[in-house]
Parts: structure tokens; C-alpha cells; sequence
């Protein structure tokens, strides 16, 4: 990436932490658990996955489904609802009752009752057949993140400031302030990347694949509002701007 910078010149800018990158932010490929009774449909997942680099594992043996997806070291479960010997929901219902592991329901039964009964027994998402490809990878990726990032990362710390991420709030010396949505999103890019320089825009990028849709006004607005809220428990000089590149912390 290149920003502009005075007289018309350019620079590099040092390569950051992407915060939205499930699959490969913590350095190891994710593993997914495929439970579909078609051959096909099966084989189609996992040469889609793999494309995208995330390990994949499945079983023939329905009867014992629920312990294979329990013992594969999976990440996430794919299930389908229409299996041999008992359906998706009930297979959903029992890898619930033993483990957190997130599920994604991806079935050709999609009907409203069929979507309900399955977030209501515990699945964290539901996608109907035929499915898109990169709307599915899009849903695998933000269900990852969400579920394993935050809880690997909960409490990031730098320079004396701690930024809790569940309680969105940040804290120095005793102070605490509470932080909105923008300011910890934009706070943690920058502790996340503590030291390197973080262009404007790819803090506007990385907020946008947040589903926190900024523009360059709105963050103008929210660093201000970062600002004050570092110096209110003070840290007023936290946050450094630089000049025609980003900013630091």
C-alpha cells in the first residue's frame, strides 16, 4: 500500500495486522468439521475450503457423529439437517450439550421453522443450498473470528494502557472509560499493531470489514473522541498522529 506524502512523494507503508483474517491470524490453519451425508456436496466443501487454506475432516460413520466431530480438533462444524440414523437438529442439540464449538447449519431445508429450530437448539448460523461460495467463506470467517480471536485476545496491553475488548473499555493508573464501537476498533488496530505506523485508510478498510462502515469524516470524529477519552484518564499523548502517514501508538 502507498500513501502520499509531502511534495507528491510516496512511501511504502510497513505491513500491519489485519484484525478480519480468521484463518490465518493465529498463525496455524483452521480445521473444519464437514457432517453431509452426499458424497459430492462433501467433496465440494472440502475442495472449496482447502482452496482457501482451512484443514478439513468428515466421517462415513453416522452413527457416531457427534464423538468423530468432537475428537477431530475441529475449529467449526458444518451440519446438514437430512442425515442417516438422526437428523441435523439432533445432532446439533448433542455437540451442544457437550461443547461450544461454533455451528453452522448449511442444509436445503429452508424453511423459517427449519432456520428457528436450529438457532434455538444452538447452531450460530444457518445457510440454505444451493449456497455462495464466498458468502459461505465470508460467514465461516466471521463466525471464526468472532468465536477465537476475542477470547484469545481479550485484554491487550501497551505503555501502561489496558484496553479490555469485552467491555469495550480502557483503563490507566486506576481511570477507566468506557470506549464506543469505532474508538475500540480503531484503538485495537493500533495496540494490535503497536509501534508501526497505520494508514488512514487502511484504518478505514479494516473498520469496513468490521461491518463498522466509516468514512473519512466519521473518523476524523471518532479519533478526536479517542483522543479525549485517553487523555480523560490521563493519557493525552497515547495517541500519536503522523503527519501524512497515520497514526501510531
Amino acid at each position: 500500500m502507498e500513501v502520499e506524502i509531502f511534495l507528491g512523494q510516496s512511501v511504502k507503508c510497513p505491513k500491519y495486522k489485519s484484525l478480519c483474517n480468521a484463518n490465518h491470524h493465529w498463525g496455524v490453519s483452521m480445521k473444519i468439521f464437514i457432517i453431509e451425508d452426499e458424497p459430492a456436496i462433501r467433496e465440494e466443501l472440502v475442495q472449496l475450503l482447502q482452496k482457501y487454506s482451512y484443514q478439513c475432516d468428515s466421517s462415513d460413520d453416522f452413527h457416531h457423529i457427534v464423538q468423530a466431530a468432537l475428537s477431530s480438533g475441529a475449529n467449526l462444524i458444518l451440519l446438514d439437517i437430512n442425515l442417516p440414523y438422526q437428523d441435523g437438529f439432533q445432532v446439533c442439540r448433542e455437540i451442544r450439550q457437550k461443547s461450544n464449538l461454533p455451528i453452522i447449519v448449511l442444509t436445503s431445508r429452508n424453511s423459517d421453522f427449519d432456520e428457528l429450530m436450529s438457532l434455538n437448539i444452538g447452531a450460530d448460523d444457518y445457510i440454505a443450498k444451493p449456497y455462495n461460495a464466498q458468502i459461505l467463506l465470508a460467514r465461516i470467517q466471521k463466525l471464526l473470528a468472532r468465536t477465537y480471536e476475542v477470547q484469545d485476545n481479550i485484554v491487550l496491553t501497551h505503555k501502561g494502557l489496558t484496553l479490555n475488548l469485552l467491555k469495550a473499555e480502557i483503563s490507566y493508573q486506576g481511570n477507566k472509560k468506557a470506549l464506543t464501537k469505532n474508538e475500540l476498533g480503531i484503538l485495537r488496530l493500533l495496540m494490535v499493531n503497536k509501534g508501526n505506523i497505520i494508514p488512514r485508510d487502511a484504518i478505514i478498510d479494516e473498520l469496513w470489514q468490521s461491518e463498522q462502515f466509516i468514512d473519512e469524516n466519521t473518523l476524523n470524529v471518532n479519533i478526536v473522541r479517542l483522543r479525549k477519552a485517553l487523555t480523560e484518564i490521563g493519557l493525552p499523548d497515547y495517541l500519536e498522529t503522523k503527519r501524512g502517514l497515520g497514526y501510531c501508538v
